[in-house]
């Protein structure tokens, strides 16, 4: 005896159903495209000419945040509340230099667009915002030239040179140089 089962809707119907279940599943689970991608904080590199300077981060409410010496690697916060870009004062200072300071400010990332596709409105809205991955911090690469304090005696108006040995630039610097002129003939 034969029992007639249309095994074609079925499992076309199952398999609909199934796809449907994934896609529902994926779109919660990308809740928001730029944390997944690029997350909450970002790793800046810090160096200066002289090396060994120490820095000084400050948040935007003045909060010191990180302490060190050049070279140095430190990992911050884009953000600094719902919406709301984080921005950093650092300050690199040697005896026998002028301090500098350099701000760091965060920008909106292109990754927070990606929530058009992949985050929808829980990613725009909520997740991407609220973590500050919506934002990207610039510059990525702090590089600071301090001068010597016997040039603060000239006036501020002249031009001034500074000469260094290569060997004291920055490799990352240094990766950036364009040779003018060569001196050999």
């Amino acid at each position: 005896m034969r029992i007639p089962i249309n095994i074609d809707k079925s499992f076309g119907l199952m398999m609909k159903k199934i796809l449907l279940t994934s896609l529902i599943a994926l779109t919660l689970g990308i809740n928001g495209c730029a944390t997944i991608v690029s997350g909450s904080s970002q790793t800046l590199t810090f160096t200066s000419v002289p090396e060994s300077a120490t820095i000084e981060i400050k948040n935007r409410k003045g909060i010191k945040i990180h302490t060190g010496q050049t070279p140095a690697t430190v990992s911050l916060k884009k953000g600094a509340g719902y919406f709301k870009p984080e921005s950093y004062q650092v300050t690199f200072s040697k005896a026998g230099y002028q301090s500098k300071t350099v701000e760091v400010t965060g920008t909106l990332s292109g990754w927070y667009f990606g929530n058009i596709l992949f985050g929808g409105l829980i990613g725009i809205l909520i997740v991407d915002p609220a973590t500050g991955a919506m934002f990207k911090l610039a510059p990525k690469d702090v590089n600071a030239v301090l001068e010597s304090q016997n040039l603060s005696t000239k006036s501020q108006n002249q031009p001034t040179l500074t000469v260094m040995l290569a060997e004291e630039v920055p490799a990352q610097i240094m990766a950036r140089a364009i040779q003018i002129k060569s001196l050999k003939s």
